[in-house]
Parts: structure tokens; C-alpha cells; sequence
């Protein structure tokens, strides 16, 4: 059933109550590979509830990671799930995310763009505290075969890659369980997971969560040229293009500029094939 963009975009927001703890923030940042080493007091202040903060990447898993995807059950939006995917994610925090908070979060589809052989839905979440905007999630959902509608064919958010050695690369190795710990945070979908069912979409074993590699990137970026503050952070964004196998190594290549740092991560032992793209952490 084509999607019918009017009344997907007409549709009211949908809202729900959200609630997180420093349990869950840790959960979230040990699924990113942090705590090692243990000691460390850099690694400390993502592990030890007395001294933590909050990545902002924290924001696509809050209220139990179904965040990125709340509305693709709005009215107007009918697709076999088996042609979705998610092909990029924003965030964006309007103040430093609490450890220990609650929040009403609303979920629409703010966009539905023609990219001729699919459609793009980009479903927007935004939360609140009694003190105001807590952040803003928009996810890009590529729908294979949805596409010629006629539509708006949307902005262009393509980098140019500087025509310049990186400032800073660093290498950040995935463990072997990462996949496993990650999807205790909430996306319990088994690809990352089951070997059989890795093996039905196409892939000889489990992939990582494109989420995970997203988290990991912000924090070699925070934790490299921002002095491990979360709080500098006002946006994050990236797109997807391609997988991450638990085991391997994410090479991670920064260019500094005004109030910005632009990334690139690759797949060290597959002749740095690419996993993110057009990644940019905008800071203070």
C-alpha cells in the first residue's frame, strides 16, 4: 500500500511517558564499550553513578529504545517492514540530559520525501521535563519500493570529505558481546543476536546495532577533542552506510572546524569500508 504522505503528516502526535535511572544510563554506555579500563577516571564518569553523565546518544534509547521508530505506526504509513530501513539519525539536545529523569515524549512524522526507487519517513520524537525541552530525535527511514510518488525529493545533507589528513583517528575495537549487552537498552530485534536469523537477512553472523557504532562514535569524539563533556554537545548527526561485525574495529577519523567536528567511521579490517557517513557532532 503506498504510503498516503497527507494524512501520515495530518496525523496527531503520538505521546507517552518516559522515565530513566543511572541504571539505565550505565546499561547504555557499557553497550558503547565503555569502562575500560575500569579504573580509569575518564571511563568513571560514563560508569559510576557518583561521578556520571549523559551522552546524548543516550536520547535514541530512553524509555526503552523504541524512540526511532514511534511512528511508523501513524495513519497514512502502511510498508512491509522487511523493506525498512533506518538510514540515518539526528539528535539534538536543547540542555545536558539528566541522570535520573521523566518525560513526555511525542512522536510524528515530520517529513515523507521521493527518492525515486523509496521513500524517506523522517520520524521525529521530541522530549520535555517540568523544566522544559529535553532533546530532539529525527530518524530517516529509507522504504525500499516506496518511492515516485511525486514528492519533494528533500534537502541534501552530503559531506565533502576535507581535502586534508584527519586532526585525530582512533581506533575502537568491539567486543566480541557487544551486540548482546547493547540490546539490553531495548532493540531486541535478533539480528544482533541469532546467527540463523542473521543468516535469513543476508549476513553469515549477527551484525552490531547502527545505533551502537552511533553512541561509540560520539564518545571518541567527546572523549578526544571536547575534553570528555557531554555537556558541549548540541547535535549529532550521521547517516548509515554499512555494517559493523561485533569483533572488529571501528576506525574513527575527526576534522575540527568552528563549533563542529566532522567524522568519518570505517571497518578497519575490511579495507576501511565504510559505516558512517556525513557525521557531524556540533559543540560549544
Amino acid at each position: 500500500m503506498p504510503i498516503d504522505v497527507s494524512a501520515a503528516l495530518a496525523a496527531e502526535p503520538r505521546r507517552a511517558e518516559i522515565g530513566w535511572d543511572h541504571k539505565d544510563v550505565q546499561l547504555y554506555h557499557l553497550g558503547l564499550g565503555a569502562g575500560t579500563p575500569a579504573t580509569d577516571p575518564d571511563e568513571l564518569r560514563y560508569t559510576l553513578e557518583s561521578r556520571l553523565q549523559v551522552l546524548p546518544g543516550f536520547a535514541t534509547v530512553a524509555g526503552a529504545g523504541t524512540a526511532a521508530f514511534g511512528g511508523m505506526g501513524a495513519p497514512g504509513i502502511d510498508v512491509d517492514l522487511a523493506a525498512v530501513l533506518h538510514g540515518g539519525q539526528t539528535v539534538r539536545v536543547h540542555r545536558p540530559i539528566p541522570v535520573t529523569g521523566r518525560a513526555v515524549q511525542t512522536s510524528k512524522v515530520a517529513a515523507v520525501y521521493d527518492k525515486g526507487k523509496a521513500a524517506v519517513i523522517v520520524l521525529r520524537t521530541e522530549a520535555s521535563d517540568a523544566d522544559g525541552p529535553l532533546w530532539t530525535n529525527d530518524a530517516e527511514i529509507f522504504v525500499r519500493g516506496e518511492g515516485g510518488f511525486g514528492g519533494e525529493r528533500g534537502p541534501s545533507d552530503r559531506l565533502t570529505v576535507p581535502d586534508r589528513a584527519p586532526d585525530r583517528t582512533v581506533e575502537c575495537p568491539v567486543r566480541e558481546d557487544q551486540a548482546l549487552l547493547y540490546r539490553l537498552s531495548g532493540d531486541w530485534n535478533p539480528l544482533h543476536a541469532d546467527p540463523a536469523f542473521a543468516k535469513l537477512a543476508g549476513f553469515d553472523r549477527p551484525i552490531l546495532h547502527g545505533l551502537c557504532t552511533y553512541g561509540m562514535t560520539l564518545k571518541a569524539v567527546t572523549d578526544t577533542l571536547l575534553e570528555g563533556d557531554v555537556s558541549r554537545i548540541t547535535a549529532y548527526r550521521t547517516r548509515f552506510a554499512g555494517v559493523v561485525f561485533p569483533g572488529e574495529t571501528l576506525r574513527i577519523r575527526m576534522w575540527t572546524g568552528d563549533g563542529r567536528v566532522q567524522v568519518t567511521v570505517t571497518a578497519a579490517e575490511r579495507d576501511d569500508a565504510p559505516v558512517l557517513a556525513d557525521t557531524l557532532v556540533e559543540h560549544s
